[in-house]
């Protein structure tokens, strides 16, 4: 087992596998684009450990991507307001699919997703804070808000 020498950060994110309820936090606080940084990239199929991505990938199972691609559609008009679809691409690495979520920092911020993905969930806002995506309370929301107010 390789570790790699990229860290996550404020624009990488590392899962080794499909949370969509995880996913949909790191999505909303990427699109939030907190630091203006462009948003960032979400890698599903390789495992972190301190932060450093686990080689050889582990991977996604290539018959499960088209029901992720369903369930991400799901989670950007169902759990995310208002309505936020980032972008999903396959790649190959050491003969393994991981998949690549480019979220780019999202035009109509603020944007708030559920804290669960059960029913009666409240909405909160996310946003980045290194390499964690954390619900935004006090001072950071409210500038986050007049961010997006200039934006």
């Amino acid at each position: 087992m390789l570790k790699g020498t990229t860290v996550e950060w404020e624009r990488l994110e590392f899962k080794r596998g499909w949370n969509p309820e995880d996913i949909l936090h790191s999505i909303c606080a990427f699109a939030n684009d907190f630091h203006n940084l462009g948003g960032g990239y979400i890698i599903v199929g390789i495992e972190e450990r301190n932060g450093q991505p686990v080689l050889p990938p582990h991977g996604v199972n290539t018959s499960t991507i088209d029901e992720i691609q369903k369930e991400l559609l799901s989670l950007g008009h169902n759990a995310i307001m208002p309505s936020y679809h980032p972008i999903l691409f396959p790649v190959e690495i050491d003969t393994k699919i991981i998949l690549v979520i480019w979220v780019p920092g999202g035009m109509t911020r603020p944007y708030k997703a559920k804290t669960t993905l059960g029913k009666g969930s409240e909405y909160k806002y996310y946003i980045r804070k290194n390499s964690s995506s954390v619900v935004a309370k006090g001072v950071d929301e409210s500038e986050l808000l007049s961010l997006a107010a200039f934006s």
